[in-house]
């Protein structure tokens, strides 16, 4: 079956507020009130309890709660998108980018600007394809990028297989980026939940060397056009086309560790970043 629009929609108006709001039934943004809407969301308290989990860093991250719509709505699709694989899965704790500094701020403008750019390509008023996606990341990496970005130096030290850049999963198939997860050293495994300008993606063949789209036609790349488990953010757009805006963390059980022994290499380590274990 197809991978059909953003699952997340019909709540996206309470959910998704700060910083950007696709409104439901299209990808337009809603950038009246972005900077404001960051400062109110992290600095207001969420009720319910929160997993003891040290601490991934201080910039701009705010921990979801049980009770949140956003952490509830998250952990409910990503656990039944897991399927029989879910009861492995314990100390699930979800934080949200708040966008904090001028910096984000800028490449928070920056998405916005390219997907209204990526519409007007796509006919005017069009469907800029932006889907929310999962990337696996270490806590390192994470915390690189929530201060940082998107690093780009070199080669990716993923498998190559599909071309170079950013791998991401669709939002209903986490397990292809919870079997590239690497554990840091209290057993903790990091997710990205990010929101993606897909734009029109074309088919990317298996051994690929491609570092950009093959043509203007496109802007990004998968390896099933009809039923994708990949999508592919060239290395040219590592900044522009993706925005992390929410950190999911979690245990794995021993079960889990000893079913998911695949060896497709991270989804998108780039040489900037050095592996964490």
């Amino acid at each position: 079956m197809a991978y059909i629009g953003n699952q997340y929609n019909h709540l996206e108006k309470d959910l998704y507020k700060a910083p950007t709001v696709f409104s439901s039934g299209s990808t337009s943004l809603d950038t009246a009130n972005d900077k404001e809407s960051v400062v109110s969301d992290c600095e207001s308290g969420v009720s319910g309890p929160c997993f003891d989990q040290p601490s991934l860093c201080n910039n701009g991250l705010i921990q979801l709660c049980s009770g949140d719509k956003a952490h509830d709505l998250i952990t409910r699709r990503f656990l039944s998108n897991l399927g029989s694989m879910a009861v492995h899965i314990k100390d699930l704790t979800i934080q949200k980018n708040c966008f904090a500094g001028v910096t984000w701020q800028a490449r928070l403008q920056s998405f916005q600007i390219f997907n209204k750019a990526m519409e007007k390509k796509c006919g005017g008023g069009g469907d800029a394809n932006v889907k929310y996606a999962w990337c696996a990341a270490t806590r390192d990496e994470v915390c690189k990028i929530v201060e940082h970005g998107f690093g780009h130096c070199g080669l990716p030290k993923n498998s190559g297989l599909y071309g170079h850049g950013i791998y991401l999963s669709p939002d209903d198939s986490p397990m292809e980026s919870v079997k590239n997860a690497v554990a840091d050293k209290n057993g903790v495994r990091y997710l990205m939940l990010c929101r993606v300008i897909l734009g029109k993606a074309e088919l990317v063949q298996p051994g690929s060397k491609q570092c950009h789209p093959s043509s203007d036609e496109f802007d990004s790349g998968v390896d099933d056009l009809s039923s994708p488990k990949k999508y592919v953010v060239w290395s040219t757009h590592l900044n522009t086309h993706i925005l992390p805006e929410f950190i999911v963390s979690f245990r794995a059980t021993s079960s889990l560790k000893g079913k998911q022994n695949f060896d497709f290499g991270l989804p998108w380590r780039l040489n900037s970043f050095e592996s964490q274990s």
